[in-house]
């Protein structure tokens, strides 16, 4: 919320934002983590110096896990699933999403746009 209120961001582009981050972070704490509580998850802001875009870092202590094999939550035999969801939601709001360190981390990038 401080960081939105802080760079100006609209209340739409908001959103997408915050499903992203809650995404990534239950993504990390459940399948990177394992719901473990002695692991850690970390979420690091970052904001390019031209003030164009910024990004949050999500990085669990998992063993990773193959992002380029993840099933279309879309296609007709997963579309009743409940879950799968997570990635689909974040590679459509982010506006650039890149993974790193085996998938244990993930980049969510936004443009910074006027209100």
């Amino acid at each position: 919320d401080e960081i939105c209120a802080n760079y100006e961001i609209n209340e739409d582009h908001y959103g997408n934002i915050l499903i992203s981050l809650t995404e990534a972070v239950n993504n990390a704490i459940q399948h990177g983590n394992k719901n473990d509580p002695k692991k850690n998850v970390e979420i690091v802001f970052d904001v390019e110096t031209n003030l164009e875009s910024f990004s949050f870092t999500v990085k669990d202590e998992g063993d990773g896990f193959d992002y380029t094999t993840i099933p279309d939550p879309t296609a007709p035999e997963n579309i009743e699933k409940i879950s799968g969801r997570g990635v689909f939601l974040m590679r459509n709001l982010a506006d650039k999403v890149g993974f790193y360190s085996e998938g244990r981390e993930i980049q969510l990038n936004f443009k910074i746009s006027p209100n």
